[in-house]
Order: structure tokens, then C-alpha cells, then sequence
């Protein structure tokens, strides 16, 4: 379910199971249609999912995006006695409201930032005022994730605050906030497959939500990520795992939430200790695209077990010892006017320097012009290379071959690792 480059990057490895005798994508793109078959119906439409789900005996439903998750995909698709990788609405809710998230963080005791959840826009300034500004200001619900607003000084927690709750510029979504205390530090993306009770680790990741090099611009949904990050090793992974991950999962279920599918954790690495920012109830975007390609591993089997309940049982993932680099290719006015950008012809992608893969996002075919924009992130363009260097050479060369009005990429992907 979905049609971003998270989407591309799973039907990819779907294909390449033995399990797999066959591979929809719902809606898909302009990448997904050259490996699996298209259907159109939105991520987010439970009755006609079901129901191709039922005329098509699907062995697997895969939820890419979190708009399929608080629809309630997943609930439906198991009522019908659908094995889903994904989880319902309720367990969800770890993603779809940031109150909700941090409320569990604290009854877990996971480590997490000082916060305070508002509805009317006079004390959340007093909260963030007696910090000198320097906070996070969060919508509460789902903003394709850019309803997160770092502040340095009082003047733009003030005005984030404004955004939210008096101009709503995240409608609905921002009528509730979070504003937490800021926290310093290198950030990682941790993802977790599980199946309620038992947790097991991917390979760890780094990615860029800055629009701009230098960590500039506008919050995005993540313009590039690399995977291994520098200074991450398999002591800081358990430690997540043991702090952060298992007691989220255990937390949902002890609430009648269990929880089926990948748990993503954003955290900071603080002087002070591991921090868990957020959670998404799906894999993140960019990560899928540079660690699925490490995954050697049967993605299919994996899904399976975790959705049969069966992970306790499952061998233990195998990974590539090799780095891997995912730069994304996004439309001119992203993220502010991505229909500005829509539409455009796209040139390069027959053109890719050896070991360049190409994950589609916002992409279709018009049909007598070929691959046009259809988003705001357009590709990621992804390598695998023996070291972190090698890897973003690749990426960022086909990233360079990538060629429609107003694209531009962030060349400093990964930059910190060499």
C-alpha cells in the first residue's frame, strides 16, 4: 500500500522472494508499475483494499504509508483474515498523535525530552518562554512529516506556536501540540520488526530532514539517509532495543494495542544519553530505501512471520556488510508549493552510472510523454559501495543524471561519514 520511494523500495524486495508469486502495489508510481502491477485504489481506501484483497487471495498485505495506518487498513484486513506487516489503528496511534507518543513514553519510562501538551496558544509561549525558545513545537497529528518546528529564541517558538494554533497551518492536525525541550545532538533512525512480543532490529540509520545543505531550509519528510551511521555499533542498537523499542511494544500491548509490523524510533544521541524524539508506525522514508538494500535476508518470510505472530521463531537477519547511500531528487518548491513543480518531464533515469538504483516517489506515466513529476520527492537515487564514501559517490552521480525543471538534491548527504 502507498506510491513514495518507501513503497518502490518494498515492492523491490518483495520481487526478489521466493515466496512471491505475484506483487500489486496500490496505487504505486511511475517505478513500481515495472515490477509489479499498479491498482488504482489510495493507500487509504479500506473498502475496495478489502475487497481486491478477498477477489485476488492475497498470502500478504504490506502498509507502507502512515495514511494506511490510521485509516484503519490493517484493523479491516485482519477482520477479513488477512495476514498484514503493519498495525492497526490503535497501536497506530504512536504515530498519529504526538500526545499520545509521548504519554506512552512516560508511563514506559523511555527516555525522552521535558514536555507539555497545549491546545491554547497563551501558556504554551509561557512553557516555551521559561526556555529561552529553545524548544520543539509538534502538531499532534499526522503532517507528512513536517509538522515539527525546531525553534532557537523566543521570537520563533512564539510564531511556531502562532502557526499552529491560531493561523492552523496544519489544520485539524495542529489544534493539539506538543512543545518539548530542544535537544542537541546527532540524530539516528532505529526501525524494529515485530509482532507484538518479540522485537528484532534492522540496520541502523541516519537521515536529513533539512530541505538545504548544512542542515538548512524548511523541515522536510527526509531528503537522504545512509546506512551504517558513524558512531552507531551494535552495544548502542541493544541499547535502543532494551530502552526504547521493546518497552514501546510492550507498553501498546499491555494497553490491547499490539502492535504487528516495523516500529520506527527517531532519536537523538545527547551528552546526556540516547533520547526518543518520535515514533512512526511504518518504515521511514528515506531509511527503507538504504536499508532494505543491506536486508539479505527474505523480506517476504520476515513480513510473514511478524504478521502470523511467529518472529520468536524466525533465524536472524542477514546483513550486507556494505554501506549504503540514499540521496533524494525533489521538485523546486519543496516542501512549500509542490503543485508549482508537478508535471515536468524527467530525463536521466536511462542514463545511471553502474551500481545506481532508482527508487520512485513522486513520479507517473502521462501516457505519450513518458515519466512526468508527481510530488514533492520525486526520486532517491541509492548505491551500495564497500565503504560510506564509495556508496555516496554512486548516489550522488545518479543523482546528478536525474533531470526535470527546478530538481535539486543535497550533496552533503552522508558527508560526516568520510
Amino acid at each position: 500500500m502507498g506510491s513514495g520511494a518507501r513503497e518502490h523500495a518494498l515492492v523491490w524486495k518483495c520481487v526478489q522472494s521466493e515466496l512471491v508469486e505475484r506483487v500489486y502495489c496500490a496505487p504505486g508510481n511511475g517505478g513500481t508499475g515495472g515490477m509489479a502491477r499498479n491498482i488504482p485504489i489510495g493507500a487509504a481506501d479500506v473498502v475496495r483494499i478489502v475487497d481486491f484483497a478477498k477477489r485476488e487471495r492475497l498470502g500478504l498485505i504490506v502498509l507502507g504509508p502512515e495514511a494506511a495506518v490510521d485509516a484503519g487498513v490493517g484493523d479491516a484486513l485482519r477482520h477479513a483474515g488477512f495476514n498484514v506487516f503493519g498495525p492497526d489503528r490503535g497501536a497506530g496511534r504512536i504515530e498519529s498523535s504526538k500526545s499520545f507518543a509521548k504519554a506512552l513514553m512516560k508511563r514506559a519510562g523511555i527516555p525522552t525530552a521535558d514536555f507539555e501538551v497545549f491546545t491554547q496558544p497563551a501558556p504554551a509561549k509561557a512553557w516555551a518562554r521559561e526556555r529561552g525558545g529553545r524548544v520543539a513545537v509538534k502538531a499532534d497529528g499526522l503532517a507528512r512529516g513536517k509538522g515539527v518546528i525546531v525553534c532557537a529564541d523566543i521570537e520563533q517558538s512564539d510564531g511556531a506556536i502562532e502557526a499552529m494554533l491560531v493561523q492552523e497551518r496544519f489544520g485539524r492536525s495542529g489544534k493539539k501540540i506538543v512543545v518539548e525541550e530542544r535537544l542537541e545532538g546527532p540524530e539516528l533512525s532505529l526501525l524494529a520488526v515485530t509482532d507484538g512480543a518479540d522485537v528484532i532490529p534492522l540496520a541502523p540509520a541516519r537521515d536529513y530532514k533539512r530541505a538545504h545543505e548544512g542542515n538548512k531550509g524548511a523541515n522536510t519528510g527526509g531528503m537522504g539517509a545512509y546506512s551504517p551511521p558513524k558512531g552507531v555499533d551494535d552495544a548502542l542498537v541493544k541499547e535502543v532495543v532494551d530502552c526504547v523499542m521493546r518497552p514501546a511494544v510492550q507498553e501498546l500491548a499491555g494497553s490491547g494495542d499490539e502492535f504487528r509490523g516495523v516500529l520506527y524510533a527517531g532519536l537523538m544521541l545527547t551528552e546526556q544519553g540516547v533520547r526518543a524524539l518520535e515514533f512512526n508506525a511504518r518504515f521511514g522514508d528515506p531509511e527503507a530505501q538504504v536499508v532494505l538494500p543491506r536486508l539479505e535476508s527474505d523480506f517476504v518470510a520476515m513480513a510473514l512471520a511478524a504478521a502470523k505472530g511467529g518472529l520468536a521463531a524466525h533465524p536472524d537477519l542477514r546483513w550486507s556488510p556494505r554501506a549504503c547511500v540514499g540521496v533524494v531528487v525533489a521538485s523546486g518548491h519543496y516542501p512549500d508549493d509542490v503543485a508549482m513543480t508537478l508535471g515536468h518531464r524527467i530525463g536521466g533515469l536511462t542514463e545511471m552510472p553502474p551500481g545506481a538504483l532508482i527508487f520512485h516517489a513522486g513520479t507517473r506515466y502521462e501516457p505519450g510523454i513518458g515519466l512526468v513529476t508527481d510530488g514533492g520527492r520525486v526520486v532517491t537515487s541509492v548505491a551500495l559501495g564497500e565503504t560510506v564514501a564509495q556508496a555516496r559517490d554512486v548516489a550522488l552521480a545518479g543523482a546528478r543524471q536525474v533531470r526535470f525543471e527546478g530538481a535539486f538534491f543535497r550533496s552533503d548527504i552522508a558527508q560526516e561519514a568520510e
